[in-house]
């Protein structure tokens, strides 16, 4: 038996623990290992709350009510490499509860041992975990600003260069949440980080790549970032991108890119050298590239493939700069070798890429000089191609991108050359409101100064689809068609085509619509298509002009001006002038002229349109009727109206109760009907009385007869007296019947007739239109009254006798021919509506106090001899030019003529 060795064991010191296995079921319980001064129990506590607030949310917010993230938030900043390894990993997870990061933003400490613990010393696990909680947290404003103020982007920038792909995702989604801010665009590029950010694209990762655009989209925001990229050949890669179907989820957001990149001019005029502008029209129509169709499509080099070699060659020269960048690059290029040239097959795109493509062009063609550039290049062949496209939104896309080509003059022949306005027409009538607005908007720019356009669209049956949507739910639809449809009311021959298809009668209800733009477009519509006398009345007929006098009411400048003009076009008639006088637009108009800031040129011309069509209101409101102001029949004066003031129809005025004011004076020379009635039934009541006479002669020859007959008849005699008897009753009621209802007839004026017929025969033979004038004043003072001397005005008796016809017509209104002692507002109407009879030129103007006069241009005749010195007058007594203005005496000495400028012609007006 073995003698036993003891071992040599060394206890251990006294002063130092022996070695405790704890089993801790309780996160409390870790919490305060957290403060533990040994590295390893950190470590491991650390390492197991990792695990633990892993599993859901609720353990993060335990946590967080534990003060856990404070000792985690002092062991990210600890010597030990492993302590602050997973002492990140646990606040990298922790921040994805918004709790923990409203707690880590009050903490200043949070943001810069986040940035230490991405230093390139730092252990990758290190870089993906800082950089997941930079991610979380950058979702605020506050966290992006210190994130920035702190210095992060560029170590971010550094972590897309990782071979870890957690790292790059992390880090490249810290920075598309970085670039929403403004600053940190400015900062990426001075930190060179565009370039990374490019070569993400190249990841096999689909997250990354999808990162890398949407950081890159809001990157080139930026207009030196746009500049930059262009350096980078950013274009070609992008296209290059789109070419590959593998990546058809993520084309969207690469053409989103280049939608931004495309605003300049200078990277429109890129892609128009390099050939990538018809690169990718050929991928998103999904067609070879002309150049090679016309070649043959043997895969010849064109400038995209040129393009192409560029943005090779631009990959390995970034490559010799960064080895780790270089490799990944020279591996993608020797893929790209392998592949076809882009271009030579024909490679399907998703719906929403066309969509953004469309966007894209319509986007970068908001700049004139950009619209000529791809008007060169001959985009509006793609957008037209896509019109034809069975998704809505394609379609919607392409026209609104049309549309704003369409605002280059050469692009509307284009478009039209290559058949674009039909898809167009056929999509007004979609059941796709979207679809609808777009068209309808292509076309109002394609039409807008532009006959051909017009005339081709008529071709195309276009005008009554546009008419049909004048009643569709989409606002800006219809008005987008009242503007197509005024553009084409610029020919008489489409204007006349569209009033037969009813566009009269489709243009009334736009015009109750609730919005701005289609009451203003409509109201144009409107004014270009009631031209004629035709659809005047059509228009209002079909109560047109109610919901276009209330568009005066509107608060919106574009809308009163032309809801005005339409006024203007429809006041040439006078039944439409007295309609809209009726429906309150003199009123309004008036209301408008006298506001500081609503006062129009366009309010002016249409109260003077207004005014111009109706007489009676212009005389009343402005008490000035020009030389070319004919009175008609119909015209009534009552007197000086104050400005706002209602007109009144005469129908209103002759339904009022009788009062003491002044009558209304009518002018209606017409015969008395009741007086040629009464004249032709006293004939033919002497007609019937001989008839009688006649028969009782005959009747008394034989008395034997006449009993027999009498007596056989009397029956039926009496049932035939009593039918007469009832027919005449009923012939009584409905004659009741049908004055109540019959329309207000004017009194007639037979003695005005008979002026009239008088002037004719004896004054309109005058040989010179001075004689004339002079005759004409002395018969109307003839006929008021005879002359009156001065001084005696005020005895002149002329109230009473208007009174009286009042009360004999038992009526306001009196006609002008029944008035015997008038004075100067009398005599001067009748001395205007005389002379508008025989063409003698006058105006009719009015003063205060029943004062008013007529004016008339005459040449003088009688020539001084200072004026016959320097005047050339060509035959001896000839009158002299130019005429002069004269004021017509009706009153003291009728027939005289005042020069205007006279103290006489000054007392004449004024009392």
């Amino acid at each position: 038996m073995g003698k036993k060795v003891k071992k040599d064991e060394k206890p251990p010191p006294d002063d130092v623990f022996d070695t405790l296995l704890v089993e801790s079921r309780q996160a409390g319980t870790v919490v305060l290992m957290l403060s533990s001064p040994e590295e390893d129990v950190q470590s491991k506590a650390c390492e197991a709350i990792y695990k633990f607030v892993d599993k859901c949310d609720e353990n993060k917010k335990q946590l967080l009510d534990l003060n856990a993230v404070e000792h985690l938030l002092a062991l990210m900043q600890s010597e030990d490499k492993i302590v602050r390894r997973n002492a990140v990993m646990a606040v990298g997870v922790m921040t994805a509860h918004p709790d923990v990061r409203k707690y880590l933003r009050k903490q200043e400490a949070t943001i810069p041992a986040l940035v230490n613990l991405l230093a390139p010393e730092e252990d990758s696990v290190c870089h993906e975990f800082s950089a997941l909680a930079m991610s979380n947290m950058a979702t605020e404003f506050s966290s992006k600003a210190a994130i920035f103020e702190n210095g992060g982007v560029e170590p971010l920038v550094r972590c897309l260069l990782s071979h870890d792909p957690d790292v790059q995702k992390n880090g490249i989604e810290a920075i598309a949440l970085l670039l929403m801010d403004y600053q940190t665009r400015t900062a990426i590029r001075d930190v060179d980080g565009l370039a990374p950010m490019l070569e993400c694209l190249k990841s096999e990762y689909a997250v990354i790549q999808k990162l890398a655009l949407l950081a890159l989209e809001r990157a080139s925001q930026d207009g030196e970032n746009r500049s930059a990229l262009r350096e980078l050949e950013a274009m070609s890669r992008l296209i290059d991108f789109v070419a590959h179907p593998e990546c058809n989820d993520l084309h969207v957001m690469a053409v989103m890119v280049l939608s931004n990149l495309l605003e300049d001019l200078e990277s429109l005029e890129l892609v128009k050298e390099t050939g990538g502008l018809k690169r990718l029209v050929a991928v998103i129509t999904d067609q070879v590239p002309p150049e090679e169709e016309a070649k043959g499509g043997k895969g010849a080099p064109d400038k995209g493939g040129k393009g192409s070699r560029q943005a090779k060659k631009s990959a390995k020269d970034s490559a010799t700069s960064k080895n780790k960048q270089g490799s990944a690059a020279k591996k993608q290029e020797s893929a790209d070798s392998s592949e076809p040239p882009p271009g030579e097959a024909i490679i399907p795109t998703l719906p929403d890429v066309k969509m953004c493509a469309a966007k894209a062009i319509a986007r970068s063609a908001r700049s004139a000089e950009n619209r000529k550039i791809l008007h060169e290049q001959e985009t509006e062949k793609m957008l037209i191609h896509l019109l034809s496209h069975e998704s809505a939104e394609v379609q919607s896309s392409a026209a609104q991108a049309l549309a704003i080509m369409a605002e280059n003059l050469t692009s509307r022949d284009s478009i039209r050359e290559w058949d674009g306005l039909g898809p167009l027409i056929k999509m007004i009538s979609s059941e796709n409101s979207d679809v609808k607005e777009s068209a309808t908007l292509a076309l109002a720019n394609l039409t807008t100064a532009n006959s051909n356009n017009c005339t081709e669209i008529q071709n195309l049956n276009g005008i009554e689809p546009l008419i049909n949507c004048l009643a569709d739910g989409r606002e800006e639809a219809v008005a987008n068609s009242a503007c197509v449809l005024t553009n084409l009311a610029q020919i008489e021959v489409l204007r006349a085509d569209a009033q037969n298809k009813g566009v009269v009668r489709a243009l009334i209800e736009p015009l109750n619509s609730r919005n701005t733009t289609v009451q203003s477009k409509t109201a144009l519509a409107v004014a270009a298509y009631v031209c004629d006398a035709e659809s005047r009345e059509n228009f209002r007929l079909s109560d047109g002009l109610t919901p276009l006098v209330a568009l005066l009411r509107s608060g919106n400048d574009e809308v009163r001006r032309n809801a005005a003009w339409a006024i203007t076009v429809c006041a040439v008639d006078e039944p439409t002038a007295t309609e809209i006088c009726k429906l309150g637009g003199m009123e309004l108009l008036q209301e408008i002229q006298t506001s500081s800031t609503r006062k129009s040129p366009f309010a002016e011309a249409a109260l003077q349109k207004l005014l111009d069509s109706n007489l009676s209101a212009k005389y009343a409101l402005t008490g000035c009727l020009t030389s070319t102001n004919y009175i008609e029949n119909g015209f009534y004066d009552v007197g000086q109206l104050r400005p706002g003031t209602k007109f009144l129809t005469v129908e209103e005025y002759a339904k009022q109760d009788m009062n003491d004011k002044r009558p209304i004076i009518i002018v209606n020379a017409k015969p008395d009907p009741t007086v040629s009635q009464a004249q032709s039934q006293a004939e033919l009541d002497a007609k019937q009385e001989a008839s009688k006479t006649s028969v009782t002669g005959k009747s008394s020859r034989t008395g034997r007869d006449s009993k027999t007959k009498t007596r056989k008849q009397q029956e039926r005699e009496e049932k035939q007296r009593e039918e007469e008897l009832q027919a005449q009753l009923q012939r009584e009621a409905e004659a009741i019947s049908a004055a109540e209802n019959k329309p207000y007839e004017a009194p007639c004026d037979s003695t005005l007739l008979k002026f009239i017929d008088e002037v004719v025969d004896k004054i309109q033979p005058l040989p010179t239109t001075r004689e004339q004038v002079k005759a004409l004043a002395t018969f109307v003072a003839d006929k008021m009254g005879g002359p009156i001397e001065r001084g005696q005005l005020s005895n002149f008796g002329w109230e009473l006798p208007l009174s009286q016809i009042k009360f004999e017509l038992k009526s306001n209104v009196v006609p002008l021919g029944k008035i015997k002692a008038g004075i100067h507002v009398h005599r001067a109407l009748l001395f205007k509506t005389l002379a508008d009879k025989i063409a003698v030129s006058c105006s009719l103007m009015r003063g205060e106090y029943n004062r008013a006069w007529n004016e008339v241009l005459l040449p003088e005749e009688d020539c001084s001899l200072e004026d016959s010195l320097f005047a050339y007058t060509p035959t001896p007594g000839a009158p002299k030019f130019p005429p002069k203005t004269f004021i017509v005496d009706l009153i003291h000495e009728p027939g005289n003529l005042l020069p205007f400028d006279t103290p006489e012609a000054q007392t004449y007006k004024k009392i």
